[in-house]
């Protein structure tokens, strides 16, 4: 940053020498200048320096409504004249029943029961214990193993990445995990034949495992329709609600993994309704707040509650929890986000901006070094290829697609890559005419600073 204030200095030398980033290489990190975020408003996000950026990543695909949005605020403000957090130990709360009820109502039928955390990996970790658990409370206590996808990401706890299938984020921990069986992900792009037949293979893999395996199984696990952190995978529809039947069939729990899918982002309240789909588990995190506060819930079923009922001596109770479980003003914030779903005609108002979402990926989708724009609902991923015809990717360290998005910040546009695949996920409660604009800038990108950035980068 040429010519910057005092007051940015001071917070930059200040970020280098004390914090450390999550997924960030520091050594890049303290060679560069960042942008320091100081304010927000609306769907735009301000630096110390007064540049404002369209929030195009919903402050990491959490943001549901904008930022200082008044009826969050002020539901938050009011909580804490009440209480800001008191145990669930032991007690009940207000705004933890209240939002229990709604999501019950809101999630797909059968799912009764909420327990809550504060993080997706959180709500993942959960999820696990109790799929091994049921069946050890029933008596099957060799179910200590779980089946989920190449390119997975659930989160970041040691439980979580025993789960997750993206190499480069896990495999150095492989010695601290459990053993999980992988299926491949149903990823269309990267597959040498049809759409129906890379679910097909998918689903054959599932089906062998559970078919040797189904003794030694808790749970399928998966990010429905969209594997998020992978890349934004797009499966091919009914692939979710064949897995559905497969799990049924060999008798083993389903989790849907809906934290980053959840609250509208596929068009949805959550994925599962696109497919009709009844999980025995899920989980749900980033948007349950609005993007306020951290906040998490595992949602599971009566079938799955009543396997830890029993008599104090059978030892059937569910050890795990968390200090801050079922806070009261992230669950002020989350009752205030779902008013306003309702009171703005959020979901309605999804087609509409999907449908301009993918107008212009279509557009992007032509341009040279575009391998693949790829969506479902607001969820989207640009995926960029040195090579159209032979999918070949660029070499990772020239940083193309983290290159591109910093190419946008001049023009007012804050994203984040996935290595080479550029990630548009706007808030769903963005208007269509700044979501225009947003997209008018990353095409304008995309066709002209593009070819720049590939070529000073070889």
């Amino acid at each position: 940053m040429c010519g910057m204030t005092s007051l940015t200095r001071r917070l930059i030398d200040a970020d280098k020498k004390h914090l450390w980033h999550p997924f960030t290489q520091m050594a890049g990190w303290l060679r560069d200048d960042p942008v320091i975020i100081d304010s927000a408003e609306g769907f735009h996000l301000r630096d110390t320096e007064g540049n404002r950026y369209i929030d195009g990543i919903s402050s990491l695909w959490c943001n549901v409504h904008g930022h200082r949005v008044a009826a969050i605020d002020e539901a938050v403000r009011r909580q804490l004249d009440l209480v800001a957090h008191s145990t669930l130990l032991g007690l009940g709360q207000t705004r933890s029943i209240e939002l229990a009820e709604r999501l019950v109502s809101l999630a797909p039928p059968g799912l009764s029961r909420v327990f809550y955390s504060d993080s997706g990996a959180s709500a993942v970790e959960i999820a696990l214990k109790m799929a091994y658990q049921y069946f050890y409370n029933k008596g099957r206590r060799n179910r200590g193993k779980f089946v989920a996808l190449s390119s997975g990401y659930h989160g970041d706890t040691i439980g979580s990445v025993s789960l997750g299938g993206i190499e480069t984020f896990h495999s150095i921990f492989r010695p601290l995990l459990f053993e999980t069986f992988f299926a491949p992900s149903p990823h269309p792009y990267r597959f040498d034949g049809t759409a129906e037949q890379c679910a097909a293979r998918s689903l054959e893999k599932i089906e062998e495992i559970l078919g040797r395996r189904a003794d030694e199984i808790a749970a399928v696990i998966m990010e429905p329709l969209v594997q998020g952190a992978g890349g934004v995978i797009v499966h091919p529809p009914g692939f979710f609600s064949a897995v559905r039947d497969i799990t049924k069939k060999y008798g083993v729990l389903l989790i849907a993994d809906e934290v980053a899918t959840g609250f509208g982002r596929t068009g949805r309240m959550f994925a599962c309704g696109h497919e009709n789909v009844r999980p025995d588990i899920m989980c749900l995190a980033k948007g349950l707040s609005g993007g306020y506060l951290p906040l998490a819930a595992t949602l599971a079923t009566e079938q799955v509650f009543e396997a830890f009922l029993g008599r104090p001596a059978e030892h059937k109770t569910f050890y795990h929890g968390h200090t801050y479980t079922g806070n009261a003003l992230g669950c002020a914030a989350a009752l205030a986000s779902l008013d306003l779903f309702e009171k703005n005609n959020i979901l309605e108002s999804l087609p509409a901006k999907s449908d301009l979402l993918g107008r212009y990926f279509n557009r992007m989708g032509r341009c040279r070094f575009v391998g693949n724009a790829r969506r479902r609902g607001l969820m989207g991923a640009i995926e960029l290829v040195a090579d159209k015809k032979t999918k070949e990717p660029f070499p990772f360290d020239r940083l193309i697609g983290a290159k591109i998005c910093l190419a946008m910040r001049p023009r007012g546009v804050m994203l984040r890559p996935l290595g080479d695949c550029v990630i548009v996920m706007p808030p769903p409660a963005m208007d269509t005419e700044l979501l225009e604009k947003m997209l008018e800038v990353i095409l304008a990108c995309i066709e002209e600073d593009l070819p720049g950035v590939v070529s000073a980068a070889s």
